[in-house]
């Protein structure tokens, strides 16, 4: 029987190696795992050791981390090398360690870093060398430490850096080489820190410069030229420096500003000298300041201005066309002034208004807000439109409850009226002083103004003023001063006038020769002249006695000189002026001549 033939077995070939495990002993290109301590998996790429009460960096970093958070822990120090195999680092942070020194080329090999925060930190002296090798950096915050000084050259490996900040430092010196190299700079924060000049030349080291916001320093100048150089700066801010009261006039010579706000410092008015040539100036912010007015046209250089922020700066008044000449101009922040009214006028076109914010003022509402009810429905307000504070029967009433049709006795006023004036004819001495009363009332208060016809209206300044209550006073008249002049007292309902006129006398002696009767000629007899009751006696004797006694009388003083030597007399006669005519005569003045 023949042997069952026995099939040859088959070789297998091997079995292929599962695909799962040769995707885990393919090299991950990572360089290692995650830290034990840390976080790898919440966002990709990303390593995140925040609050983990570390002493040191974690060794086994992944080589492909873009992201990593070292922030809260306990770093006291970073050498040099420690992070140079991360070469695709793009996001440090190190904020809220304890770092107090760090070594040049801490940062060295971090070629794709962008941002790197080193706030709230120890920091005291940044020197050159320390941000070697990071030529991509863009960001850099070193708030909150105590950084005292800025060397020359500490920043000179920056050339890709676009914001720093250095804010609440103990810094109280930048030198002038500080931010030579950060040719790309444009936004710039020094804030709460011991600065008591503005580094002006180091700034000039920062040509691209574009935002550049100084913060609670305490600086009472701001020099002419302090902030020369910044050609391109287009914001600048100033805010809480409670030494500024005023601004120089070339403070801010060689800038071209779109934004510039001085805020919550001590200006006591609009500082339009050092504004006037910033015609690109679109928006400007004077919050908190003790700006108590502002006047006609100060603005007017300011062509392209467009929007203006007073608010809490103690306002009382804005003055009538106090924005002409600005045909851009649209939003107003006024609120949390003193003001009473607003008028119509102040604007050059108020229909052209988008955001007005009067919130906060004492506002009287009469017929000078009458413009500002027609359009209250399409302005912006802001968060709470205007109310009036009176007349009584409308206190507390937000401009926005009032109807289409007003009730009578709503937003009224009453015209002008002169109530009460001085003589409507004066006379006075030359070299003597003249003075013009006039009031008025009227709802609202009127003013008082003067004007000398034709048409020349009389300022608060020089010889010839208007005082604070409305008084005109001419001090050393002179001849030309007489004439006409108009007393005009006006509100925005109308207006009344009354017209006062000057008669000057003429001071000087018989001969036609002026006198001074406070210098005496030796050998000469002073000026003789006439009191009261010399002249009542030359009325009782008659002038031709008098005369004759009066002439003896020299003669004998004469005789008696010669003897005795030169003697100075002086005897002062008083002379009545005559009455003025029956129309002149009314209300007119008493007044005294001096004659020789």
């Amino acid at each position: 029987m023949a042997a069952a033939a026995v099939a040859p077995k088959q070789a297998w070939p091997p079995w292929p190696w599962p695909p799962l495990l040769l995707l885990l002993l393919l090299p991950t290109g990572s360089g290692g795992g995650c830290p034990a301590v840390c976080d790898c998996t919440s966002q990709p790429r990303a390593v995140l050791c925040a609050h983990r009460r570390l002493e040191a960096v974690p060794g086994g970093l992944p080589l492909d981390t873009e992201l990593l958070d070292l922030s809260g822990n306990r770093l006291w120090g970073l050498q040099q090398g420690m992070l140079s195999r991360l070469g695709l680092l793009r996001e440090l942070d190190l904020s809220y360690n304890q770092l107090s020194s760090l070594e040049p080329g801490a940062f060295q090999g971090l070629r794709s870093l962008l941002t790197l925060r080193l706030q709230g930190n120890r920091l005291r002296i940044m020197g050159p060398g320390v941000f070697s090798g990071l030529p991509a950096l863009t960001v850099l915050d070193l708030r909150l430490n105590q950084i005292v000084l800025f060397l020359d050259g500490a920043f000179g490996d920056l050339g890709s850096l676009q914001q720093l900040e250095v804010g609440d430092n103990h810094l109280v010196f930048v030198a002038p080489g500080a931010f030579a190299g950060l040719a790309k700079l444009s936004a710039l924060t020094l804030e709460r820190c011991n600065l008591s000049t503005v580094p002006g030349p180091a700034l000039a080291r920062l040509p691209e410069l574009v935002s550049l916001r100084l913060r609670e320093l305490d600086i009472g100048r701001l020099p002419a030229g302090a902030l020369q150089g910044l050609g391109q700066l287009r914001e600048l801010e100033i805010h809480h420096w409670p030494a500024l009261e005023a601004l120089e006039p070339g403070s801010l010579a060689g800038l071209n500003l779109s934004s510039l706000a001085i805020t919550r410092c001590n200006l006591s008015s609009v500082p339009f000298q050092a504004l006037h040539h910033l015609s690109f100036l679109r928006v400007l912010d004077l919050s908190q300041n003790p700006i108590s007015a502002i006047p006609a046209r100060g603005l007017s250089p300011l062509v392209r201005l467009q929007e203006l922020r007073l608010s809490g700066a103690g306002l009382t008044s804005i003055a009538a066309q106090a924005f002409h000449g600005l045909p851009a101009f649209h939003r107003l922040d006024v609120a949390d002034n003193a003001l009473q009214t607003l008028e119509e006028t102040a604007f050059p076109s108020p229909e052209k208004l988008v955001a007005l914010k009067l919130s906060g003022n004492p506002l009287t509402c009469d017929c000078r807000l009458l413009w500002l009810l027609r359009l209250r429905r399409r302005l912006d307000f802001g968060a709470s439109p205007p109310a009036c504070a009176g007349p009584r029967h409308v206190q507390g009433k937000s401009l926005g409850e009032f109807s289409d049709i007003l009730p009578p006795g709503h937003f009224t006023c009453q015209p002008a009226l002169i109530q009460k004036s001085g003589p409507r004819w004066v006379i006075a001495e030359e070299g003597g002083r003249a003075v013009f009363s006039c009031s008025g009332d009227g709802d609202p208060a009127p003013t008082v103004s003067w004007l000398r016809p034709p048409g020349a209206w009389l300022g608060r300044a020089g010889r010839v003023r208007v005082l604070e209550d409305g008084t005109l006073e001419i001090r050393s008249v002179q001849l030309r001063d007489r004439g006409a002049y108009v007393c005009v007292v006006s509100n925005v309902a109308g207006n009344d006038s009354l017209r006062t006129w000057l008669e000057v006398i003429q001071v000087e002696p018989p001969n036609g020769t002026l006198f001074d009767p406070n210098i005496t000629t030796p050998g000469v007899p002073g000026p003789f002249l006439l009191d009261s009751r010399g002249v009542a006696m030359v009325l009782a004797v008659g002038f031709l006695p008098f005369l004759t006694s009066v002439t003896l009388c020299f003669g004998l003083i004469a005789l008696w000189s010669k003897g005795k030597g030169r003697v100075k007399h002086h005897v002062t006669f008083d002379f009545v002026a005559p009455r003025p005519t029956v129309e002149k005569n009314s209300g007119g003045n008493r007044v005294t001549a001096k004659l020789f």
